[in-house]
């Protein structure tokens, strides 16, 4: 079994209102030196399965077809052995 933690990002060259908020929200607190803001989302959970070739196959599938929009998203992971 692996423990599965995906990072989804929006590419680079896709726009991100909620970034561009937040960073908004963080001058008016003065914070002046914070620059290109960008959110992501962060998802963990397991994978049942004992091989780990298995294990990336199925998460890559689950990211593609369910997690990240691949037009718009990029996303990347790491497996642990539980």
């Amino acid at each position: 079994m692996f423990k599965a933690k995906v990072i989804i990002k929006r590419r680079p060259s896709i726009l991100d209102p909620q970034g561009i908020a937040v960073e908004k929200g963080a001058f008016h607190l003065g914070l002046t030196n914070i620059k290109e803001t960008r959110i992501g989302k962060f998802i963990e959970f397991t994978v049942d399965t004992k091989d780990k070739m298995a294990a990336e196959k199925e998460v890559t599938e689950y990211c593609n077809k369910l997690l990240a929009n691949p037009i718009m998203e990029d996303f990347e992971f790491t497996l642990e052995n539980l």
